[in-house]
Order: structure tokens, then C-alpha cells, then sequence
């Protein structure tokens, strides 16, 4: 048996085939939400048409998700941090099956919306624990390139989910989309519960009943070495007993991170749920206008891959904060893009790209700006408040169209969320300031300087 802090086993150990199997569950865990977020957006025609609901009453059950996401990603996100990832995620899951599958008896708006809201508590919550699960279940080499392939399963599953969802609505009707969802989440409960074990973070800094045992369960199920015993964590508990993402330590974080989100999903969600309906506006078919949109998710899976490889070489703060910036000039291009297809679609993919790239780079600083014991806590919170982003971007978008704004106009003032996201990065500081990260325990005071150092240059 070895004395080895199990974290520092999870951290510096190569990457088993175990704890891969983790990151990919994980990525189609986070597809769900992208088809989510599609399968709404190409049902409602059906919705709108079965109930002879205006467009205000079906944007009001479009948002009802968003709405869940928000509360989920809070509430969950810190009962992840409580209970633990494994139960979290497999109750979430759980959730969201149930919420699609009553989505298909709905027979009015208002049930609609309740189960759309069920779904989003589901979704949040979820979204809220894997990060930590992939951040926790990789090691530090891997750990930025992990999180940017968990990232990419959103926009994999909003292409090709949009992409069946279609088939499927032309051949039945929009019910059949909620029915595929709960069927592929009903997929993913047994695969979750098999593969996905305990994190070891999680139980070696919280120590419940049993800890050792369960620690050396997980790291056997990830094929490592089981432990001695558990380091003294005593210290840690004592230090970070009222620890909070709004302590002192770590407040200034929680705001900055919050803002960089908040401000570039205004931005992010401007495309996604304005594409179709500028293309279709440009004298285009609706079919071309979701045609777009689609592209434009593929075009984000190619750019949350490439930000993983890039991390292994540019720093993750500078690397995100350029994307950033560049994300707000292809906005704003997007907005004066001629109306052509060909044009339009090459614009969308390049978007896309950058947008989820950013959206990679942000999720990876939260997993690093956050220690273990606040980790899913501080992650809900900057996902809870990012939704508000996503419910504000397509209000704003057509707000400013409604009020006579030019299309160019409308370009640059939802492209500069990206920019002002960029702003914000550049007053964060990672990896001294905050509450200690627990995967030092065990080190020595030079070794955790050093690293500390060497996390900071990165950051």
C-alpha cells in the first residue's frame, strides 16, 4: 500500500484508461444540454402551431429552461459539494429524464413550462458537477485539455442532436424530440453509475464515513494504487471551515470569473438563437437558417478541441482572453457578413469556433481558480449567473432590432460581451490568493511554493 496522498495520485500518475472513460462520459453528459437547447428551438414551430400560441407566450416556455439551468446549476452545484459528485450527478441525471419524458404529456404552455423547468434543474445541476468530475478525474498535465473536451460535448450535441431533431419532427411531431431526450439520458444513468466513481479529491479533503475505504474503492476502479491511510486534513477543515466563494480569499474570484462569464454567454447566445431567424430575414428558407446554425455548433466542437491542444503551450489566461478578443470581432463581422450563404455560414463556423473556444477557456479557469471543497459550488454559481446571460442575449438581440438598430449595429454591441469578458480576465490572479488547493497537502512548504509559482506563471 502506499503513503502517496491520493490526490497527488490523481494529479501527477499518468492518465489510466479508467479515468479517460470519466472525461468521455462526461463530454456526452454535457451533449444533453447543447441538444437540449436545440431540440426546443426546432420543436417550436410545432409547439407554437398545436397551441395557437403567439410568439411571446412561446418565448416565455423557451426560456423555462434556462430559468431551471440557473437555479440547478446554484442549488445543486453546492449540494455537489455537500453529498458529493457521484450521487449529485446520478440524481440530476435522473431528473432530467423524468423531465423529458413528462414534456411529452404536456397539453398546455403552463405544464409545458413546469416539466421545461424540471429539465433545467436537472441540466444545471449537472453541468455544475462535471466540471468538477473532469477536473477532479484527470491529472495535471491533462486537466485544461480534459475540460475543453467535456466543453465540446455541447456543441456536438446541439449539431447532431439539431440535426435529428429535425428528422424527427418531419416525420412525427415536435413530442418526438422529448421522447429521443429522455430515452438518450435514461442511456446515460447506467453508464454514469458504472463508470464514474467517487472523486478521490472529493472524499479525501471531506473524509466522510468510511473514507478510506471508499478512496481506495475509487482508486482501484481508476487502476491505482490503493492507500495507507488518508493525510491529516485537520489543518484544511480548520482554515477553510467558513469557506465560501464569497470569503474574502476567494470573493474576488467568484465576482470576476462571473462577470467574464456572464458577459461573453451575452454574447455567446446572440448566435445561437438569432442565427436562423437573421438568415431567414436575408430572404433565405428557414431550413438554410438552421442550416447555419448548425454549422456554427460544429464550427464550436473544432474550437473547444484545438483551445485543449493550445493549452499545452500558450498559458490559459492569455490564451482565453485573445480568444476573447477575437470572438468580438467576429461578431461583430458576422453582423456585416453580405447576404450570402456561402458567406453567412463561413461566418457562423468562425464564431462558433471562438465562442465555445472561450467557452472551454472559462471553464477550465473556474476548475483551477477554485479549490476542492467550493469547486462544484463555485462553478454552479458562475453557470447559474452565465444562464442569465443566455436569457438577457436574446431579449437584448431583439430588443435592439425591434427599436430600428441595423443589423452591423446590433453585431458590435453583442460582440463587445466578449471583449468586456476579456477585460475582466485580465484583473484575475490564479493559484496564490485563494483558499489553499487541497491536491497540496502532503507537499512541503517548498515544493507547494514552487508549484504554486509555476501556477501562477501559467495562469
Amino acid at each position: 500500500m502506499s503513503t502517496t496522498d491520493p490526490r497527488d495520485t490523481i494529479d501527477r500518475q499518468p492518465m489510466t484508461a479508467a479515468m479517460v472513460a470519466v472525461v468521455v462520459t462526461t463530454v456526452f453528459l454535457n451533449a444533453m444540454d447543447g441538444f437540449d437547447i436545440l431540440s426546443i428551438a426546432f420543436a417550436s414551430p410545432g409547439i407554437a402551431a398545436e397551441w395557437g400560441i403567439d410568439q411571446l407566450e412561446l418565448g416565455i416556455v423557451l426560456s423555462m429552461e434556462l430559468i431551471g439551468m440557473a437555479i440547478g446549476s446554484v442549488v445543486l452545484g453546492r449540494l455537489a459539494d455537500q453529498i458529493g459528485r457521484r450521487p449529485t450527478l446520478l440524481g440530476c441525471l435522473a431528473v432530467m429524464a423524468a423531465g423529458m419524458l413528462a414534456a411529452t404529456t404536456a397539453s398546455s404552455p403552463v405544464q409545458l413550462s413546469i416539466w421545461r423547468v424540471l429539465t433545467g434543474l436537472g441540466i444545471g445541476g449537472m453541468l455544475s458537477c462535471t466540471n468538477a468530475v473532469v477536473a477532479e478525474f484527470s491529472n495535471r498535465r491533462w486537466r485544461s485539455l480534459c475540460i475543453s473536451f467535456m466543453v465540446i460535448g455541447y456543441p456536438l450535441g446541439g449539431g447532431f442532436g439539431g440535426l435529428y431533431a429535425s428528422s424527427l419532427i418531419a416525420t412525427y411531431d415536435w413530442r418526438a424530440v422529448f421522447y429521443f431526450g429522455a430515452a438518450a439520458t435514461a442511456v446515460l444513468l447506467p453508464v454514469a453509475y458504472f463508470v464514474v466513481p467517487e472523486s478521490v479529491h472529493w472524499l479525501t479533503r471531506k473524509q466522510p464515513e468510511g473514507a478510506l475505504e471508499r478512496v481506495n474503492r475509487s482508486l482501484r476502479k481508476l487502476g491505482h494504487a490503493v492507500v495507507a491511510a488518508l493525510p491529516d486534513v485537520q489543518g484544511e477543515k480548520r482554515q477553510t471551515s467558513h469557506g465560501s466563494i464569497f470569503s474574502p480569499a476567494l470573493l474576488g474570484i467568484t465576482l470576476i470569473v462571473t462577470a467574464a462569464y456572464f458577459t461573453h454567454i451575452v454574447t455567446f447566445y446572440f448566435l445561437i438563437k438569432w442565427a436562423p431567424k437573421l438568415v431567414t430575414d436575408m430572404g433565405f428558407l428557414p431550413s438554410d437558417g438552421g442550416w447555419v446554425l448548425t454549422m456554427a455548433n460544429f464550427g464550436g466542437a473544432a474550437g473547444g478541441a484545438l483551445f485543449g491542444v493550445l493549452t499545452a503551450r500558450i498559458g490559459l489566461k492569455p490564451l482565453t482572453i485573445g480568444i476573447l478578443a477575437i470572438n468580438a470581432v467576429a461578431v461583430a463581422v458576422f453582423g456585416r457578413t453580405s447576404a450570402d450563404l456561402s458567406s453567412l455560414t463561413t461566418m457562423a463556423i468562425i464564431v462558433g469556433f471562438f465562442g465555445n473556444a472561450a467557452i472551454s477557456g472559462l471553464y477550465s479557469i473556474v476548475a483551477y481558480a477554485f479549490p476542492t471543497h467550493v469547486r462544484a459550488s463555485g462553478t454552479g454559481f458562475v453557470i447559474g449567473v452565465g444562464r442569465g446571460g443566455a436569457v438577457l442575449s436574446p431579449w437584448l438581440a431583439g430588443y435592439l432590432l425591434e427599436t430600428g438598430a441595423t443589423l452591423p449595429t446590433v453585431g458590435l454591441i453583442m460582440g463587445a460581451g466578449s471583449l468586456l469578458a476579456a477585460v475582466a480576465l485580465l484583473f484575475l490572479r490564479m493559484g496564490v490568493e485563494h483558499a489553499p488547493d487541497p491536491t497540496d497537502a502532503g507537499r512541503t512548504k517548498y515544493e507547494s511554493l514552487a508549484a504554486d509559482r509555476q501556477a501562477a506563471s501559467r495562469a
